[in-house]
């Protein structure tokens, strides 16, 4: 019973944090600290601009897939967990002024598979098939959920969100005992954190040249399942491609910092406690791919693997869980909507 329960838990823990810190891989949160940029101009290279651009009422999509692997030892058994999960989004410029913009974000699809101790739970917005699962109706309250959108051109930062009582309210009505979650983990600032990585992904004085260097940095707390740091390096490569499908390539290497979420009154209505942990990210690449003629972000590729033990107290008992998790996350950018009309 209790190893049943953990593994519940787990799975929580695990979809939670497929959905709301990948996001986070391409975060701006500080500002550039552009320490090699006397060096890069020794370099030469002609200086390029990267700039988001923005048309009112001109809408662009997004399709965002996340892939994870979790090999995991508990109470001597192996449970391993596999997700698969694809977010469709669109964006549409509501009013401009300067530089602020203001954004209609709406959640257009989602698709997600996820298998774990060889049971599997799946739901895809996208075909006509009804949820058939609690996790399945969680998933179908996402579709049609809408945020507004403050963003910041000059400094790549996202000023405020509005949207978030209407999405709980959704997300609750779906699955009632996570509400208590939900308000924790997905206060104002969280949703900020999760909305700059769209448009954080060049530097903020739009200007670079072949190897200048980056770094940026971000935090996101999630109350009861722990704290995320993460440091990003980045550096400007070039370009590849020609004419109308010119490129500009920047590579970026994460490196995550995971913090135990401590003494959190109520634990946000989870089914377990995690009383320490000490994780240990490696093996991080990426690429970023940007339209300067388009004035946004193309594509991204992130990968990152995680690895350490975890103490986890549940029903009164702790445990050790041994993690072995691999991630992989893709973003496209879009004129058309990628979802057929049904």
């Amino acid at each position: 019973m209790l190893f049943r329960r953990l593994v519940a838990g787990l799975l929580i823990l695990g979809l939670l944090a497929g959905m709301l810190v990948v996001p986070v891989l391409a975060q701006d949160k500080d500002k550039d600290k552009d320490k090699d940029k006397d060096k890069d101009k020794d370099k030469g290279g002609e200086k390029v601009t990267l700039k988001w651009k923005f048309e009112k009422d001109k809408v662009f999509y997004q399709r965002m897939t996340t892939k994870t692997d979790q090999a995991m030892k508990v109470m001597n058994n192996d449970v391993n967990q596999k997700q698969n999960q694809t977010f469709y989004f669109s964006f549409r410029p509501t009013k401009i002024e300067g530089d602020k913009v203001t954004l209609e974000q709406e959640i257009i699809g989602v698709s997600m598979d996820i298998e774990i101790g060889g049971s599997r739970i799946s739901y895809d917005s996208t075909k006509d098939t009804a949820a058939t699962n609690p996790l399945g109706e969680f998933f179908k309250a996402l579709v049609g959920s809408k945020f507004t959108i403050e963003l910041n051109t000059k400094t790549l930062k996202v000023e405020k969100v509005d949207g978030r009582d209407t999405f709980i309210a959704k997300l609750v009505a779906a699955n009632p005992q996570m509400k208590p979650l939900l308000e924790t983990i997905l206060s104002n600032e969280a949703l900020i954190e999760m909305a700059e990585p769209t448009f954080a992904v060049v530097p903020s004085d739009g200007e670079a040249t072949k190897g200048k260097k980056w770094v940026r940095t971000s935090k996101l707390d999630m109350g009861p399942i722990g704290k995320y740091e993460n440091t990003y390096n980045y550096v400007y490569e070039g370009t590849e491609g020609q004419g109308d499908k010119l490129l500009h390539r920047i590579k970026v290497d994460t490196q995550l910092q995971y913090k135990e979420p401590g003494d959190v009154t109520g634990q946000g209505g989870l089914p377990f406690k995690i009383k320490s942990a000490k994780l240990r990210s490696s093996n991080p690449s990426g690429t970023i791919l940007f339209s300067a003629k388009q004035g946004r972000l193309a594509e991204s590729t992130l990968k990152l693997d995680l690895k350490g033990e975890l103490s986890i107290e549940i029903g009164g008992q702790t445990t050790e869980v041994d993690l072995d998790q691999k991630q992989e996350s893709k973003i496209e950018t879009l004129d058309e909507n990628p979802i057929k009309k049904k």
